[in-house]
């Protein structure tokens, strides 16, 4: 599956940067401890819509790629999310718009898109993928049209909760002098394997096949 380079390097330099801390506010700059910034750590996944999925050309006569033979292009824009981590299962939302354009505007017209939803774990590890589909209506005449989408996942809380003595070692506090101070402790191989282990994602995009990925990704 193609990943969003981009997005998965910030998230993995946010998650190496920020220190896991329980009763410091969020941002919030704390000197005393040596650690630098320290935010507090939720389980919900991190949304995100992978590198060419997120828009879909569909073309007529479909083994035709070029530009007079575009016949309807969708877009999604607008992610909107909402996430409850109370319990022992975190819910994550997300909904969002679909918009699209078509090249002929005779005739009413309807045209469904699928889409998918992703839970990967660890940036690696695919958790559970459902596909589902958007209609979009165009009225007689008109060139555009739009329609919304919603994708939900669950996570259970244990598996986004770090271990305590892998808290303790991110956020133990250091002096000068002493042996570690100068060492970044999500340097780590076993401490950057645990944080991986409980960051979760939801990645949404269209369902996309192997022809319309292909053409996303060389345009």
């Amino acid at each position: 599956m193609i990943r969003n380079v981009r997005f998965k390097k910030y998230l993995l330099a946010a998650v190496t940067v920020l220190a896991v801390s329980g009763c410091a506010r969020e941002g919030a700059l704390d000197i005393s401890s040596g650690v630098g910034i320290s935010v507090v750590r939720t389980g919900c996944p991190a949304v995100a819509v992978p590198d060419h999925t997120g828009d879909v050309t569909i073309f007529n006569p479909e083994n035709s790629t070029d530009a007079s033979a575009i016949d309807v292009v969708a877009y999604i824009t607008n992610m909107r999310t909402t996430c409850n981590s109370e319990g022992a299962r975190i819910y994550s939302e997300a909904t969002f718009d679909i918009n699209a354009s078509r090249t002929r505007t005779q005739g009413a017209r309807t045209v469904t898109i699928p889409y998918f939803s992703t839970v990967v774990q660890g940036g690696t590890a695919v958790v559970a993928k459902r596909v589902n589909t958007v209609t979009l209506s165009f009225a007689d005449g008109e060139y555009r049209a739009s329609a919304s989408g919603k994708a939900g996942s669950y996570v259970d809380a244990s598996a986004a909760r770090l271990p305590e003595d892998v808290i303790d070692r991110i956020t133990r506090r250091r002096k000068p002098g002493d042996p570690d101070a100068a060492l970044d402790p999500l340097a780590d191989p076993s401490v950057k394997a645990a944080v991986a282990r409980s960051t979760f994602e939801l990645l949404i995009g269209f369902q996309l096949t192997q022809a319309q990925l292909q053409y996303n990704a060389t345009r």
